[in-house]
């Protein structure tokens, strides 16, 4: 045989060449190629989409979601995204038993829970618990408990709590108890107690206790006891206590009893006890005392009325005490009123003490310690005109 021309010995070493080249880049073509994890129903990424499709406009089923990035109509899952595999849905998000997503905007439904990476606007139910990592707005209701990582702004019910990482506002009922790490606006009531680390306003009622960290304006109720660390106005209850970092302006009741580190203003009821650290004025009434540095108005009580100013009628059972340096202008009725300052006005008891008087004693034993020595110590009556 004669051997071949060097022509042909050429192109069939390029032929070879060829082949080896197609061989080797095929596989690396196919890789790189995303593969189909969906049957896609339709044109353009609209209509029916069964599988994991990544953008979808129509309904979407899928058992699980790893790799959404967007649906626009109804997203059917049975179970919840894996981690980054979540997208945003808007429309319908239906679990059976859960769903969830990113931004999630519209109606979502689930028969254990439904959750948000990002944030959810709109209206949402599940037989456990819904929850938002960012913000919640609309309505949630959660079987056990609804949440969010921000604000939750609308209307929250859950069977055991509801908790928002930032501010709440609108109406938010919890079985057990509710929270917010911020302000609490609208109307929060909780089985077990309602907690706000920034301010409330609005209506607050917890089973055991509601609690502000910051100012409160409106009411607070709590079956034990109820507390602002910044002060308030409106209306506070505490079936045992209620206490009050700051001023407060309004009505406060305790079953044992009310108080405030600054001034009050209003009406204060407790049923041992008020004490205020500033200012108390308008009316107090103590089941057993009544106390404050100055009081300007009416103060009552069982055993004894205190303070280093009073100004107004004190009622007492047991005594009316003025401090010394202090001041009483007004009326005093105890059993014994002991003025270690000055009186400028009626003190009527059995024992009245005054170290300076500007007005009159009435009991059985009248004591004024600046009169001169004849009307120091006497009975039924005894007068004074002391000016400071």
């Amino acid at each position: 045989m004669s051997p071949r021309p060097a022509s042909a010995r050429s192109a069939s070493r390029a032929a070879a060449l060829v082949a080896t080249f197609a061989i080797l880049a095929w596989p690396a073509g196919l890789h790189a190629q995303e593969p189909r994890r969906s049957l896609d129903l339709g044109a353009n990424a609209t209509g029916i989409s069964i599988g994991d499709s990544p953008r979808w406009t129509g309904l979407r089923l899928n058992f699980r979601d790893t790799r959404l990035e967007r649906v626009d109509g109804i997203n059917l899952t049975l179970w919840s995204p894996k981690d980054d595999g979540e997208g945003d849905i808007r429309g319908v998000a239906l679990g059976l038993p859960v769903t969830g997503g990113a931004d999630i905007s519209g109606l979502a439904l689930a028969v254990g829970g439904v959750g948000a990476a990002g944030s959810f606007t709109g209206i949402g139910a599940s037989g456990l618990g819904m929850g938002a990592g960012g913000s919640l707005s609309g309505i949630a209701i959660g079987g056990l408990g609804v949440g969010s990582g921000g604000d939750l702004r609308g209307i929250a019910i859950g069977g055991l709590g509801a908790g928002a990482g930032g501010d709440g506002r609108g109406l938010a009922l919890g079985g057990l108890g509710l929270g917010a790490g911020g302000d609490v606006r609208g109307i929060a009531v909780g089985g077990l107690g309602v907690a706000a680390g920034g301010a409330i306003r609005g209506l607050a009622i917890g089973g055991l206790g509601a609690a502000s960290g910051d100012a409160f304006r409106g009411i607070l109720i709590g079956g034990l006891g109820v507390g602002a660390g910044g002060g308030g106005k409106g209306l506070v209850i505490g079936g045992l206590g209620a206490g009050i970092g700051g001023n407060f302006r309004g009505v406060g009741v305790g079953g044992l009893g009310v108080g405030a580190g600054g001034d009050a203003t209003g009406i204060l009821v407790g049923g041992l006890g008020v004490g205020v650290g500033g200012t108390l004025r308008y009316l107090a009434i103590g089941g057993a005392g009544v106390g404050a540095r100055t009081i300007v108005g009416v103060a009552v009580a069982g055993l004894g009325v205190g303070g280093h100013d009073l100004q107004g009628i004190m009622l007492a059972g047991g005594t009316v005490r003025v401090v010394e340096s202090g001041t009483l202008r007004g009326v005093a009725v105890s059993t014994v009123n002991y003025i270690q300052g000055s009186q400028h006005g009626l003190s009527i008891g059995l024992v009245n003490i005054a170290r300076q008087l500007s007005g009159v004693q009435l009991g059985v034993v009248n004591i004024v310690r600046d009169n001169p020595p004849g009307r120091r110590v006497l009975p039924l009556l005894n007068w004074g005109s002391t000016r400071r």
